[in-house]
């Protein structure tokens, strides 16, 4: 019998991100003070994981927690007068594709990819700032969900922060890198960018599915 497939996220270590093999994820952690990771049965799980908090997926990875409806109730609900973007990512890195909709209808609103190569993060983020640059040239106040504290942390800096070397296989993606980050750097915008509640509202609109 063909050994399971596991995918191991490491929160911090030396270079954060989702592995396909233990000995990697090993690599990116001994040594390091505080290493965070932990293992997961499909790239979907370890990247909804990657994409949190540490400290709710720390305790058991057989079944997440389910909030009660009181602890529902504290998220509210999303502002429907929105738009939500995502990515997806086929290996990490791996083809890469990402889009926005229009969070009542589902309605896509943009779509770029797939690219041969690329990560989930890197898609986040070109997903956030187009979605940026889309509210502005339309003139609307809509705000921007996204389920990636990563990738708002990175619009926030205006840098893509990723671990991914440039390559001929790649180029375009970073090519949309540097296009993103120039954007933010010479561009104001009013939108604010909220992070999607997951556990508490389901999978984003946006998301590809693929699950």
């Amino acid at each position: 019998m063909a050994k399971k497939e596991k995918f191991y996220v490491v929160w911090e270590g030396k270079k954060p991100g989702i592995y396909t093999s233990w000995k990697d994820c090993k690599a990116m952690i001994t040594g390091y003070a505080g290493a965070k990771y932990k293992s997961f049965d499909t790239f979907a799980k370890a990247k909804t994981a990657y994409n949190g908090d540490y400290n709710d997926f720390k305790g058991s990875s057989k079944k997440k927690k389910v909030l009660t409806a009181e602890e529902k109730a504290t998220y509210g609900e999303p502002n429907l007068y929105s738009i939500a973007v995502d990515a997806a990512s086929s290996g990490n890195p791996g083809v890469m594709e990402y889009r926005g909709v229009d969070t009542q209808t589902v309605k896509q609103l943009f779509h770029q990819g797939p690219f041969k190569q690329g990560t989930n993060n890197i898609g986040e983020f070109l997903a956030l700032v187009h979605g940026l640059a889309y509210l502005k040239k339309i003139g609307s106040d809509r705000l921007i969900y996204s389920d990636s504290r990563i990738a708002i942390g990175w619009v926030k800096k205006k840098h893509c922060k990723t671990n991914l070397k440039q390559s001929q296989k790649n180029k375009d993606v970073f090519d949309l890198i540097t296009r993103a980050e120039q954007w933010l750097k010479t561009n104001t915008y009013t939108t604010t960018i909220v992070k999607w509640e997951t556990k508490a509202w389901g999978e984003i609109p946006a998301d590809f599915g693929r699950k």
